[in-house]
């Protein structure tokens, strides 16, 4: 498919922007990736919320194969064969994958955030607000492996005083 041929099937949804993805593109619109456009046709993103309407049209999950197996991915549907000819109704189910792919991102996003609270839970309190500082000997040791992983010699730096 090529990109003028994308941009007029969706012209009664609204502007899109395609980016080079695969063996196609990618369709974004409201800053989310709510479709793909590959060689296998035109993919829908969808969720639980979507989902029954592409089974009752007989609409198959996106799968592609790798040297070892089948890869399905159930969180994209192919576009039933009849929305081709009718862009009045692709916008309507456009509009839902761009729901469905919203949902998903701030799913994600709120799943990324509960693991930060808990790590940070992981850790005391003490030691996130008092950050131990290195001592002077501490530093004279970090100096010395520094040095040794430059290949020097961990001794005193070149014409310090030696003491008695």
């Amino acid at each position: 498919m090529d990109r003028d041929y994308l941009i007029d099937l969706f012209s009664e949804f609204g502007p899109i922007v395609l980016r080079r993805m695969f063996s196609g593109y990618g369709i974004v619109s409201d800053g989310v990736n709510f479709a793909m456009a590959l060689r296998a046709g035109i993919i829908f993103r969808v969720d639980d919320l979507t989902i029954p309407r592409y089974e009752a049209e007989g609409a198959k999950p996106f799968q592609y194969e790798t040297r070892k197996k089948t890869v399905v991915v159930k969180s994209y549907r192919h576009l039933p064969e009849r929305l081709y000819d009718d862009p009045e109704e692709l916008a309507a189910w456009a509009r839902e994958a761009v729901g469905a792919a919203k949902r998903a991102a701030a799913k994600k996003s709120g799943v990324k955030k509960r693991a930060t609270q808990r790590a940070a839970k992981l850790v005391p309190a003490k030691a996130r607000t008092n950050q131990a500082k290195p001592s002077a000997d501490g530093k004279a040791r970090a100096k010395a492996a520094k040095r040794i992983t430059k290949g020097k010699k961990a001794g005193p730096k070149k014409g310090a005083a030696k003491k008695r």
